[in-house]
């Protein structure tokens, strides 16, 4: 078979992949519609770990005092007392003397992630059956705690929402964005399409019984990342995992080329190390894979590679602008200058999570490995 025919196959399998996904997400998701709430609502804590501050920290904070919601405890949980985020906490603490709320201090190290062992003492306090396990840096919307609910279903073990970046300050953020929405955010709604749900740690809603039925909040220490070990614990008690039907801002200031390629390495590390298999096909995903297969096919058929490269480039943007549109999500006359940068970081950072070597998470030097059988047999649960 002559390299013509391979390139150009493998460049309209990957092209239509990519259509093909954008189409899933495109129809997965929904328009943001406001939820109303109800005096029936269930009592629900929500646990918020914290640690620094960080651009938009303030108006995060407020956000999780604003909920539209009849009956919830918000539970911050900081690991050091001199961590200059806990004055500001209790500042919004005092300020809201009509909202259930408490900061837990301490350092409660049970395992090796870092963010768990900040959870696990709000976990155990929680008043309520329900539990919300929420980043710091999510922007509520006053219906926060309705979109979750509304996609719990007969059959979930867990409800989950992606981030979706908004407020990008700089180029950088913009590439951010980029990675964030229209390409991780697009291929989980499209896992979740097709039966696949994976958890997403950014917004965890956990009936606690449930949970505590397969080893509680410690359970997910079996995994590096505990979105992984979640996702893997709600399939072995034969649930699924579903995603709020429309999926929550993270808004994201300035970053630097650093801060976007460490979060790359770090996100990609922990897929490798939980889910290698489906890690391995990630290399191909986003525009820039099949417009070189394009390029290849163009050049060996003596046509121009550079004209076709940049035709099929179009064909991936194009429609990846048009669902963030679509939805709301943040675009501008970069997007596609940033996503065609993210294709590149893409395979690099995908070649990097193979390889060893220690990442900085949370503030803490990790070594991120595969669990071994002694590591499982020690880890504590429940």
């Amino acid at each position: 078979m002559s390299v013509t025919l391979v390139a150009a196959g493998l460049a309209a399998a990957l092209a239509g992949t990519n259509l093909v996904s954008l189409a899933l997400s495109a129809r997965r998701l929904k328009p943001y519609e406001r939820l109303p709430a109800h005096a029936s609502e269930p009592w629900v804590s929500v646990v918020i770990p914290v640690r620094g501050v960080e651009t938009f920290s303030d108006e995060t904070i407020a956000r999780a005092f604003a909920l539209d919601y009849p009956f919830y405890e918000l539970i911050f949980c900081l690991q050091d007392e001199g961590d200059p985020i806990g004055p500001r906490i209790r500042r919004a603490i005092a300020a809201h003397p009509n909202v259930s709320a408490r900061l837990l201090v301490g350092d409660d190290a049970f395992c090796e992630n870092p963010k768990l062992n900040n959870c696990v003492k709000g976990w155990d306090a929680a008043r309520h059956p329900w539990i919300v396990l929420a980043d710091s840096n999510v922007l509520m919307p006053p219906d926060y705690l309705q979109q979750l609910f509304a996609g719990w279903r007969e059959d979930t073990g867990l409800v989950c929402s992606t981030p979706i970046g908004s407020r990008p300050q700089n180029f950088w953020a913009e590439v951010e964005c980029a990675f964030l929405n229209t390409l991780q955010a697009r291929w989980q709604y499209t896992g979740e399409s097709l039966g696949m749900g994976y958890a997403q740690g950014k917004s965890m809603l956990w009936y606690a019984p449930l949970l505590e039925g397969e080893g509680g909040i410690r359970a997910l220490s079996a995994e590096i990342a505990e979105d992984a070990a979640a996702t893997k614990l709600v399939r072995r008690a034969g649930r699924h995992v579903h995603l709020a039907d429309t999926p929550f801002e993270q808004p994201l200031g300035p970053r630097s080329f650093r801060q976007i390629w460490s979060r790359q390495i770090r996100w990609a590390r922990l897929r490798r190390v939980t889910f290698p298999a489906l890690y391995a096909p990630e290399v191909f995903i986003g525009g820039l894979m099949p417009a070189v297969f394009a390029a290849i096919a163009a050049g060996s058929a003596g046509h121009n590679p550079a004209g076709i490269g940049a035709a099929v480039l179009a064909l991936n943007y194009l429609p990846e602008v048009m669902l963030a549109a679509s939805k709301g999500w943040h675009v501008s006359w970069t997007q596609p200058i940033a996503m065609l940068i993210r294709d590149f970081l893409q395979p690099a950072s995908w070649l990097r999570g193979w390889l060893p070597g220690e990442i900085l998470w949370h503030g803490h030097s990790m070594n991120i490995r595969p669990k071994s059988s002694e590591d499982l047999e020690t880890a504590p649960i429940a």
